[in-house]
């Protein structure tokens, strides 16, 4: 990630829903009719991010499964909750999942702080190295 990240916030009031572009590797849990919440995410408008379309229980169902941490949230005055473990997966044919909190250290010294989930690239195709963005979709990366 780079120092000038950008970072968008939007709020119903009661959840604030944060959405950091560069870390999404595009799953499309978000906003698939099966799998997500349509009336929320709606990729195809401006603003992208609608949190008067559900629930704020909704929302924060939805956001956990976003497997990439792109998506988060924080309650109205709340801080974001940290986890409290560590859980590292691997996705078939797809990025390492590693849940929890962690501080990762970028070439330079410069370190940033991640909770929830990251995505970290497995296939090396990545332009957002160590970060997953979605490449090893584009290039069939099977394990």
């Amino acid at each position: 990630m780079s120092d000038k990240a950008i970072v968008k916030e939007y709020s119903n009031g009661e959840v604030t829903i944060i959405w950091k572009p560069e870390s999404c590797i595009h799953s499309t849990v978000c906003w698939k009719k099966t799998t997500g919440l349509p009336n929320v995410f709606q990729p195809n408008t401006k603003p992208w991010i609608k949190p008067e379309g559900a629930t704020t229980a909704e929302i924060i169902r939805q956001v956990d499964k976003c497997p990439s941490g792109a998506l988060s949230y924080r309650l109205k005055d709340e801080q974001k909750e940290m986890l409290q473990s560590n859980v590292v997966e691997t996705l078939p044919n797809g990025p390492l999942l590693v849940y929890g909190n962690l501080t990762v250290k970028h070439a330079g010294s410069e370190e940033i702080k991640e909770s929830k989930v990251t995505a970290f690239c497995r296939c090396g195709a990545s332009s957002n190295k160590p970060y997953c963005d979605g490449t090893h979709v584009q290039i069939n990366f099977s394990d």
